[in-house]
């Protein structure tokens, strides 16, 4: 069964999982977690086996990666500035 998470939710999933892990045992482990944005979705698992290490020794180190690999739907409109001009 197909869990979802809001984006906020994402580092509560990740710390689902015993550290140190490896890129593929993660992928494998988060395959059924489906990331909600507020313009689309993503599997988790495949963003986690896009990230560029192979493993990883805590939540922060992963999540970090993860937000990396995210695609640009998932952090707002390309462009797009939290700050004033």
């Amino acid at each position: 069964m197909t869990r979802e998470v809001k984006l906020s939710r994402v580092e509560t999933e990740l710390a689902t999982l015993s550290y140190p892990v490896t890129r593929d045992d993660a992928a494998a482990e988060l395959d059924d977690v489906t990331v909600l944005f507020a313009d689309g979705e993503t599997n988790l698992g495949e963003v986690v086996s896009e990230t560029g290490s192979d493993s990883f020794e805590s939540v922060g180190e992963l999540e970090s990666e993860v937000y990396g690999a995210l695609p640009i739907e998932a952090v707002g409109e390309p462009g797009q500035s939290e700050g004033e001009g």
